[in-house]
This record gives structure tokens, C-alpha cells and sequence, in this order.
């Protein structure tokens, strides 16, 4: 018996396909609370539509086909919502329910594809650029498109340190082995909330030095201490990485013990200190108003280094503020009059701090727990690991957001 060819793209193709602003139509089959929470952006409007799937699936018996059925009722559900002409990709959490769709459509006469592994696929997909890749420096940033999350690898002289590590860290492991580096430290910026830190679990499969700010080793609503060993980060203190200096600045605001790696003097991982289109939110402590003057003054020590530093975040907000070649990095000097978070910092603190307080977006109910596993006082599987990462991460102040 032949096997049903179903067409599809992993999520490597969707991502090449966003990256070149291709045209298509998605067909999102989840129901509506998770689609708003979460879906596909490019660097280009995307024309989705969001049908639940069991809105419009009705088996006329047990032994009906399902994609026979959805054939069957989809039209009465989507009538002319559906193009004619272009590509539609069917998409679900897990890609099992969309493959049905996807052949339910082609039988239909439409281009349909399915995502592979639906949005858990997409959210753990993985991208790595070249930064910098020089005799005496390499700077490679991995991000994982569907959250807008960056982390990095920094090479110089065999020698390698991963900063603000994924919980996938076989991604940094296979890297390092396959360019013949030596992880020799990992460093986390500050007590993430947004995602799982895999900078713990990485530092202990390879026996080197974990290092972190000790005023973010607690975690700030438990008020309880981490439960794993570390080096303990401080201001001015400096790293040699093979050639490279390595300059730690601690830079509160975001959390307390934010701690921003100024890397031969030229590139700064701001993390979520400064973003390209915004900068990082002071609340998440649950201390907003106390916190904004830290980040004020963080952010006027950061605006002091030279123009032509590289600032390279922890997070991107869309696609489209990648480069050419897809990185997420952009000189300091730009940033003064296109960031408007930076730009309110000549108003002085007052208004600096009003401008915060109105531009809060809300705090994920996730993020508690997110940093109770990255602080150790909670465990998980892998399933309930990646419903707490679900989403885009949520760390910078929101524009469009007013108190």
C-alpha cells in the first residue's frame, strides 16, 4: 500500500520562508485563547486565519475520514476566506490535528502544506548567525525565532563562553564541538523570567563555572536562595576569554543583579537592559516605581560608552529588525534617537519613570514559576517545561500599552 505523501514545512523552511518576506496564508486550527496568546510573525504581515478545528470537523460516522470530513464542512466554515491561488499552511500545537486540515484542503483543490510538529516544533527552533568571525574574536547569536529570545557564543583561541544559554543546550554543545572550541564558562546576565535557563544544566554536563549576579540568585517573591552552586558576578569584573577581554558591567534596572558582558570593549549583550526598539521592563520584581531610577541610571552608564559599540540584546521584538544577515545588532550611536526609551532619559527621572509605569504591559502568571525553576525550587518535566515557555517573551516595555 502506497503512504500518503503530505506535504509540509519544518520549521527551518518557515523560518526561510518569513526571513524572505515569501507570501502565504495560514490556517491556524487552535482555538482562540492560544492563537491570540501566541502565533506565526514574519517580517512581514502574515495573512492568518484562525478556525478552531473543531468548529468546522463533524464526522458524519467513527469510520469517516477525517480529512474527508473537513473537506466536507471546512467550506461552509471559511466560504471565500481562503485564496484561491498561494500556498496555505495548516497549523496546531503539535502538527498532528493540521495534517488532516492540510490534505482536507488539498482535496479541496487548495495549495495547503502542514507545519511540522505544529507551534511546539516552531517555539524550539533554533537559528544561529555570525556576528563576528575573526582570527582572534568569533560572536555567534542563536535565537529562536518563534519567541524572539537571543542567547550567544563567544569564541576566542579555542576557548568558549555561552551567555544567557536556552534550555536546549545540546545547540551549544554541538557548535562548540563541531568549530573544535572548549566551553570554559557559562554566564547568565540575570534570573530570566521569560524562559528556562539551560545555563545551570550546561555548566554542570561540562564541569566549568556557572557565574551569576548573587542578588539574582533569590528568587524576589519566595525570597528564597537558589539550590545549585555558582560564581558569583560582580561590577568592572573582568573575564579573559583566549585574546579577548571580557568586561562585566552590572547594570540593575531590569532585575537587580543584571549583568551586561562588554566583550573586547566593542559589543555589548545588553540582554534585556536595551533592546533595538525598547528597553527592558523594571516590574517583573513586582517593585516598578524602585526599580525604574536603577534602570534609569543603567541605561545613562550604558549611553557613556563609545557610539560605535554593538548592542546585541537578549530579544528581538519582530523580524524585521534583524540586518542583512539576519543579526540582531546594531550600534549604540543609532539608538539615540530611534529607541524611545533612551530618548526619554534627557527628560530626566521623573518623566523617565511616568513614561515606565505607563508603558507596563502585564505580568505573565507564567514567569513566577518560569523563575522558580531558574532559580532550582521547582521541577519539571519537558511537557510542562515547554507550556511555561509558551509564547513570545514579554520583557520590554509595551508601546502600545497606557496606564
Amino acid at each position: 500500500m502506497t503512504k500518503r505523501k503530505n506535504p509540509a514545512w519544518s520549521p527551518a523552511e518557515l523560518y526561510r520562508h518569513l526571513n524572505d518576506g515569501r507570501r502565504f496564508t495560514i490556517l491556524d486550527v487552535r482555538n482562540q485563547e492560544e492563537f491570540e496568546a501566541w502565533k506565526v510573525e514574519g517580517k512581514n504581515p502574515i495573512e492568518t486565519i484562525n478556525v478552531p478545528y473543531f468548529d468546522f470537523l463533524e464526522l458524519e460516522s467513527e469510520d469517516e475520514d477525517i480529512a474527508a470530513a473537513v473537506a466536507r464542512t471546512l467550506p461552509d466554515q471559511l466560504q471565500d476566506s481562503l485564496p484561491r491561488s498561494g500556498q496555505i499552511l495548516a497549523v496546531c500545537a503539535k502538527g498532528d490535528t493540521s495534517m488532516y486540515v492540510a490534505d482536507g484542503l488539498r482535496r479541496l483543490g487548495y495549495q495547503a502544506l502542514n507545519l511540522e510538529g505544529g507551534m511546539l516544533a516552531w517555539g524550539n527552533h533554533y537559528e544561529t548567525r555570525v556576528v563576528e568571525e575573526s582570527s582572534r574574536l568569533t560572536v555567534l547569536q542563536i535565537s529562536r525565532p518563534a519567541r524572539g529570545c537571543l542567547s550567544y557564543l563567544l569564541a576566542s583561541a579555542g576557548e568558549a563562553m555561552v551567555v544567557d544559554a536556552a534550555r536546549h543546550i545540546d545547540i551549544y554543545t554541538k557548535i562548540a564541538s563541531e568549530r573544535g572550541w572548549r566551553i570554559t564558562g557559562v554566564f547568565d546576565t540575570h534570573l530570566q523570567a521569560d524562559h528556562l535557563s539551560g545555563g545551570v544544566a550546561l555548566a554542570s554536563s561540562l564541569g566549568v563555572d556557572y557565574w551569576l549576579h548573587p542578588y539574582d540568585s533569590i528568587h524576589p517573591d519566595d525570597l528564597l536562595p537558589a539550590t545549585f552552586p555558582f560564581r558569583y558576578l560582580k561590577d568592572e569584573m573582568t573575564f579573559t576569554l583566549g585574546g579577548v577581554n571580557i568586561r562585566a558591567l552590572h547594570l540593575p534596572g531590569h532585575t537587580l543583579g543584571m549583568t551586561n558582558p562588554l566583550v573586547d570593549d566593542r559589543y555589548l549583550l545588553s540582554s534585556d537592559t536595551l533592546f533595538i526598539s525598547a528597553i527592558g521592563r523594571p516590574d517583573l520584581g513586582g517593585r516598578a516605581e524602585s526599580w525604574a531610577p536603577l534602570l534609569y541610571h543603567s541605561l545613562q552608564r550604558v549611553l557613556a560608552l563609545p557610539d560605535h559599540t554593538i548592542i546585541l540584546p537578549a530579544h528581538f521584538s519582530h523580524m524585521g529588525e534583524a540586518d542583512e544577515q539576519g543579526c540582531y545588532c546594531v550600534p549604540l550611536g543609532t539608538l539615540h534617537e530611534s529607541n524611545e526609551g533612551l530618548r526619554m532619559l534627557g527628560q530626566g527621572l521623573e518623566a523617565f519613570t511616568a513614561y515606565i509605569l505607563k508603558h507596563l504591559p502585564e505580568h505573565p502568571p507564567t514567569y513566577d514559576d518560569i523563575r522558580r525553576v531558574n532559580t532550582g525550587l521547582l521541577q519539571v518535566n519537558e511537557v510542562k517545561a515547554s507550556e511555561l515557555e509558551l509564547g513570545r517573551n514579554q520583557c520590554a516595555l509595551s508601546h502600545g500599552k497606557t496606564a
